[in-house]
């Protein structure tokens, strides 16, 4: 277990913010783990678990035990007639693990492809793009309770997945071992566990995650930009392969590289509204970019909406929205004269305001904000 006291985080957030951690411990097993929560002099600091830091906005220094996941492995741990299981420890990159379950023949993560961050991260935030969730390839994760030190193991159900949503952001309704019986026991009975009464928000550690990728592979093409590629190249049956590198090419084409722009990411969730209000909003903005759910609902596409507002290329001090992509925000001061979490957050919130006084939609940043 390596302690490191009074630690730089701007290496460790992809937006390159400056700030400090308290104490930092790099956690490269669960042995290091383990020691860090039974550590009498850790144990008074409140916790705050770190993977890639590309979901994160540091608004100031954190007065906490910072527990940086750097565990490293990956592996198929099983195999059946449908699917295969592949497990990765929660410190390896996401990006070169979904390239290597590519490389294997093993195929379904290609559309998550070039999605900064680490493997225990992206349950978190149940990352997605082009048509594709990681709830749809989930099996199951291992983690550790930060009071307790307890292991345990949940599936897709406990983890109570949503748009961009899991147990994992939400705050604890019920005591620690209320919470571990109930799911132990409709585990038990085969019954899933109702999310109702789960929250593990700075309760917990992933510490791993296994994924079922199926073996009847069908590729999924339902965006637009993917669909173009099909019909430019005229490859009617593409591999996995194939979607893998042509969603690398088309994220490299739209969004920075948060080594050379400090960002994180999309930094809204794409709205959902009813059928009425998506008419409504026609109405008045016929070129709209929208997409039908399976619940009737639509799902509105943020950056056009931001980008109606004419915000894309302004700034407020150092924070500015992405010249080529009105979803981003990025830091355009770099590493020697970075932007702070108060210029991105002033500048998200102008950004709120504008979209909900033209479109009457709130927008939902999604990185955490401390």
């Amino acid at each position: 277990m390596m302690v490191e006291h009074n630690q730089s985080l701007q290496s460790y957030n992809s937006f390159g913010i400056l700030a400090r951690a308290q104490i930092l411990v790099r956690v490269r097993s669960e042995d290091d783990l383990r020691r860090a929560l039974s550590d009498l002099s850790l144990q008074a600091l409140p916790k705050f678990v770190l993977g890639g830091g590309s979901n994160l906005v540091l608004t100031g220094d954190l007065k906490a035990c910072v527990l940086k996941m750097e565990s490293l492995g990956r592996a198929l741990v099983a195999e059946d007639d449908r699917a295969y299981y592949v497990q990765a420890e929660a410190g390896e990159n996401w990006h070169d693990f979904v390239a290597w379950t590519v490389e294997q023949g093993w195929p379904g993560l290609e559309n998550l492809a070039m999605i900064p961050g680490t493997v225990g991260a992206t349950p978190v935030q149940n990352i997605g793009a082009y048509g594709v969730e990681l709830q749809d390839r989930f099996h199951e994760l291992d983690a550790i309770h930060l009071e307790t030190g307890e292991s345990f193991t949940l599936n897709a159900a406990q983890c109570a997945f949503g748009y961009r949503d899991s147990v994992f952001k939400h705050g604890p309704l019920s005591h620690w071992g209320e919470l571990k019986r109930g799911s132990e026991e409709l585990s038990n009975k085969g019954q899933k566990a109702e999310p109702a009464f789960m929250g593990l928000a700075g309760q917990s550690v992933i510490t791993r995650v296994r994924f079922r990728l199926p073996k009847k592979w069908v590729p999924v093409l339902d965006y637009q930009d993917l669909q173009r590629r099909v019909k430019e190249l005229g490859v009617n049956h593409p591999s996995a392969r194939d979607v893998f590198d042509w969603v690398c090419e088309i994220r490299r084409e739209k969004l920075p590289d948060p080594k050379v722009i400090g960002n994180v990411g999309s930094f809204f969730k794409n709205p959902t509204v009813s059928e009425e209000q998506c008419k409504d909003i026609i109405a008045r903005e016929p070129s709209l970019v929208h997409y039908a759910l399976h619940d009737g609902n639509y799902k509105l596409a943020a950056g056009w909406l931001i980008d109606a507002c004419g915000w894309k290329g302004k700034s407020v001090g150092q924070a500015a929205v992405y010249e080529k992509q009105a979803l981003v925000l990025v830091n355009k001061g770099g590493r020697e004269s970075p932007c702070t979490g108060g210029e991105v957050m002033t500048l998200a919130r102008a950004i709120q305001t504008s979209v909900y006084e033209r479109f009457g939609i709130r927008l939902e940043p999604e990185p955490l904000v401390l």
